[in-house]
């Protein structure tokens, strides 16, 4: 379910605009959660069924990067503008904005929560707790373990991956329609996917600047400027508790994430079972129990 937002705003942002939109009221007792959302270049659309948890009276933050969706697109810019200092200042310029810098929770959804494992290691001071759902501790990983995953895809689709590749024409619609079918199974299992999720989807396609960027063509060929991206042996100075969300088909398998179990002196771990890349849409009512036992163990004691 989507909550209705309860308000909707713009951060400003070097020159540039931050949209946001919170469920639920920043006054309440609860400490709000902060909802980063994945891509890079995608929309929060996807992950709007977070705004379920207002239900307990805890204010979701929900926005869009700069560059995607609501907030100011800059189709103009180079892969030098899209970094990831870019979209930490960002994060922390909106935390500031909305007044909750002080005392919040941040749950970063795959690159999302690349940018909250980055967030944390400089060890702000009111971020009370870290949950990476999705997430992976280096790209490198990531690559090796989806050309894992595509060779166990069943036919020919992995030697259509190979020759596409080879050849350069990953435009080609076999090699789309093998993507897709990628997607489908180690992203996304819901199908047809959710409109809140296909609305994320059909955005990157109509502007893929930051993902064309930063990425490249697909998940699974990485050509963008995050390429080398890595936190894995500096995670240790994470000083929050972690909550590390995944699920057993995820394109975010195991490996990928084991750095963070590794590392993080306070840190749990939770796979949902029948989930891929999206266990908030595919497994809510288990994401969600979860998510909120753990929300409600890491809120600062009240007066």
């Amino acid at each position: 379910m989507v909550r209705e937002a309860t308000t909707t705003g713009i951060a400003p942002y070097r020159g540039y605009e931050t949209w946001f939109r919170i469920t639920g009221d920043l006054n309440s007792s609860m400490t709000p959660l902060v909802v980063v959302h994945g891509g890079p270049g995608f929309t929060h659309d996807y992950v709007l069924s977070l705004s379920e948890l207002a239900a307990t009276g805890r204010p979701i933050v929900h926005y869009d990067q700069v560059g995607c969706g609501r907030s100011t697109r800059l189709p103009q810019k180079g892969g030098e503008f899209w970094t990831v200092q870019l979209f930490l200042d960002e994060l922390d310029n909106l935390l500031r904005h909305l007044g909750v810098a002080e005392d919040y929770h941040l749950l970063g959804q795959s690159w999302g929560g690349m940018l909250g494992a980055e967030h944390a290691l400089r060890q702000p001071r009111g971020l009370r707790s870290l949950i990476l759902s999705n997430a992976l501790a280096s790209e490198q990983l990531l690559l090796d373990e989806a050309h894992r995953l595509r060779r166990e895809l069943p036919g020919d689709l992995p030697e259509v991956f190979d020759r596409h590749e080879a050849a350069g024409t990953i435009n080609d619609p076999e090699y789309l329609e093998a993507t897709q079918a990628f997607y489908d199974r180690h992203i996304c299992r819901v199908l047809p996917y959710p409109d809140e999720v296909q609305a994320s989807f059909d955005a990157v396609a109509e502007d893929s600047t930051v993902y064309g960027a930063m990425i490249g063509p697909n998940e699974m060929f990485c050509t963008g400027t995050l390429r080398e991206w890595s936190v894995v042996g500096q995670l240790g100075t994470i000083t929050v508790p972690t909550l590390v969300l995944s699920g057993r088909y995820d394109e975010a398998t195991p490996a990928t994430q084991q750095a963070f179990v590794d590392e993080i002196p306070d840190v749990r771990w939770t796979i949902f079972e029948e989930s891929s890349h999206m266990p908030f849409v595919e497994e809510p009512e288990a994401y969600f129990s979860v998510l909120s036992d753990f929300l409600a163990r890491h809120d600062p004691p009240t007066a």
